[in-house]
């Protein structure tokens, strides 16, 4: 229905620019309208022979590409997103390539446009060129007023195009971080952990971290005391973590089965930290890391090995060598 409408618009307005130019040469070639049919008719098809393929073609040749244009860009953004983004739910897939199409859609029928009126004015014979500059002008104009709102169009069409992320997405822009609620050309909807709801317009975006592309990653530092076996510890990290993989309703999230990364990571003030890393589905790495600390604090219990926490030994009144030859009642450790 949308291509008949432009077709018939076109229509209507090549045969005003038809009309047009008929009356005008008519007025130049016999200075009277009025001299009778044949004269009418004969001015008419004069002109047509002059101009008038050349309009009709420039016609012709502008339905034609619209058409094309709206059966196969729609076709090929369709085939690009489904091959690039295989795994994702299909109804992000769809909004993006929706998306996409409006804007490519949009911007080659105002190209197509255009030309065919430029082209049409042209073959008739009048002179476009003060007009051209006259929008020209007019559209610098706009556009030193909208700056911002082409900025953040431009933005957008960007960020879809490049998939920097979608709804669904938790990311982390301008200060915020949370849940891309809407995505669309001229801002980015997104609402923290705390239910508020924080709207950004795309050109204000210079950096946006996508927490959830692809897969999450579940990274968890945890610390036990110095004089701990840390083989033994290493163990018992990695049987927690086979725990999890094994879980009825976690384990199908958990895509390591083993962990990514399972080493001495620092030698800290108080105790050795040993990191964990491990890769799960979008946006479940945050469960995974509270069911691993909760499972590894249990466990060390259980075994009795202890996760350190800071000491500070204060004296009061004595020297520390006063203390050790048998004034140690003044000796005091204090958390």
């Amino acid at each position: 229905m949308k291509n008949i409408f432009l077709s018939i618009a076109t229509l209507i307005l090549i045969c005003s620019l038809m009309l047009t130019g008929v009356s005008s040469a008519l007025a130049q070639d016999d200075g009277d309208v009025d001299n009778g049919n044949d004269e009418w008719w004969e001015g008419i098809w004069d002109w047509f022979a002059d101009h008038g393929w050349g309009v009709l073609m420039y016609m012709g040749l502008g339905i034609i590409l619209y058409l094309l244009l709206h059966r196969i860009a729609p076709r090929l953004v369709k085939r690009a997103m489904v091959a690039k983004e295989r795994g994702r739910l299909r109804e992000e897939i769809e909004q993006r390539s929706d998306t996409l199409i409006s804007v490519l859609t949009g911007i080659g029928t105002a190209i197509i446009v255009v030309v065919v009126l430029v082209g049409s004015l042209m073959e008739i014979g009048l002179n476009v060129g003060p007009a051209i500059a006259g929008l020209g002008i007019v559209g610098l104009a706009i556009g030193f007023g909208a700056q911002n709102l082409v900025r953040d169009l431009i933005a957008g069409f960007f960020i879809l195009l490049e998939d920097q992320y979608a709804v669904g997405d938790w990311v982390a822009t301008s200060g915020v971080d949370g849940e891309v609620e809407k995505l669309n050309m001229r801002r980015t909807v997104v609402r923290d952990l705390d239910g508020v709801v924080h709207s950004i317009p795309n050109g204000e975006i210079t950096v946006a971290s996508n927490y959830t592309k692809d897969f999450g990653r579940a990274n968890v530092t945890v610390s036990v005391a110095y004089k701990e076996n840390l083989d033994q510890v290493l163990s018992l990290v990695r049987k927690t973590w086979d725990e999890l993989v094994n879980d009825p309703e976690l384990g199908p999230k958990i895509l390591s089965k083993d962990p990514w990364i399972l080493r001495v990571d620092a030698l800290g003030a108080s105790g050795i930290d040993i990191r964990i890393v491990g890769e799960t589905l979008p946006m479940w790495q945050w469960e995974v890391m509270a069911k691993l600390r909760l499972r590894l604090k249990q466990t060390f219990d259980e075994m009795g090995i202890e996760i350190p926490w800071p000491h500070t030994k204060v004296y009061f009144g004595d020297s520390p060598e006063k203390l050790k030859g048998g004034s140690g009642k003044h000796d005091q450790s204090v958390p």
